[in-house]
């Protein structure tokens, strides 16, 4: 497993970025980051709460970077069930993201 912990690397340098940027938006900061949010109009963007948008995305890259924690130790304990739980757990969380985001419209004022 020697020729896969560069990978391992670069996945922890990720998950580490993740976590910042997640402790960023956790603060209700950055919905400029939002892909869609930033290219509406400023009367578009009235209409939503930005600040909940950035926390709930915070907690949404803190979530997915523990996801790729969980990659690094199938990789270097050489388990690649545990590697593929992770890929399977980050996978479902982007979509039930998704779908919580689009329905219901939670972060309309």
């Amino acid at each position: 497993m020697d020729e896969w912990k560069p990978v391992a690397i670069v996945i922890g340098g990720v998950a580490l970025l993740l976590m910042l940027l997640g402790s960023y938006m956790l603060q209700g900061k950055g919905e400029f980051l939002i892909a869609g949010y930033n290219t509406m109009s400023k009367e578009e963007q009235a209409k939503y709460d930005g600040p909940a948008m950035a926390r709930f995305i915070g907690k949404l890259l803190m979530v997915l970077a523990c996801c790729m924690i969980v990659w690094i130790f199938g990789i270097l304990a050489g388990k690649n069930w545990v590697f593929y739980i992770g890929i399977a757990m980050f996978l479902s969380f982007v979509g039930a993201a998704l779908l919580y985001m689009n329905t219901g419209g939670r972060f309309l004022k």
